[in-house]
């Protein structure tokens, strides 16, 4: 009978391998839509109304309109966007969001979490979902608009039953044998 799709687990003796990155990730990029189009919009509006506004008004004005709507409408949900990164290994999973100030969250595969998945009819047609990891402990840990959300969510699964085997298999052999 193969393993087909299952990851191996070293066998019994060999030590366990170093911590390895499975899979790094961010949030779909979806929600940056109306920011492209607002951009466009906004270019669109710039070009036409350079150098054609009425008398009271200047191309510096029609200027520094254009930033404040690019800053506020464009470059800022692309920095909230890009703040937010997943990170699966072999170990754990790690949820990190922050440009300057970082706040990380993580939880291990060995402990066990349960792993909610959450597909609203707009999430089915853009092919992403939301994932909550609950240990019943810390918490849980939201991986919100994750692409291919069914693929990470086996893979969680594989990686924490490898994971428990290998802490049963490490707390046996640690153990002294009762005659």
């Amino acid at each position: 009978m193969s393993n087909l799709g299952r990851p191996a687990t070293p066998p019994p003796g060999v030590p366990v391998p170093e911590e390895l990155v499975v899979a790094r990730f961010r949030g779909s990029a979806h929600r940056l839509f109306w920011s492209a189009l607002l951009l466009i919009a906004v270019a669109g509006a710039t070009g036409y109304f350079w150098g054609n506004l009425p008398a009271p008004f200047e191309n510096w004005m029609l200027a520094a309109a254009a930033a404040v709507l690019v800053l506020a409408g464009v470059i800022l949900p692309w920095l909230v966007w890009l703040s937010h990164r997943y990170t699966i290994t072999t170990r754990r999973v790690i949820a990190s969001r922050g440009l300057l100030a970082h706040h990380r969250t993580e939880l291990t595969h060995a402990r066990g979490y349960a792993i909610t998945t959450r597909r609203g009819p707009l999430q089915r047609l853009w092919g992403i979902g939301t994932l909550t990891l609950a240990d019943g402990v810390t918490g849980k840990l939201v991986l919100a608009d994750i692409p291919n959300v069914r693929l990470v969510a086996e893979v969680l699964t594989d990686q924490i039953e490898v994971n428990q085997i290998l802490a049963h298999r490490d707390a046996v052999a640690g153990s002294d044998p009762v005659l």
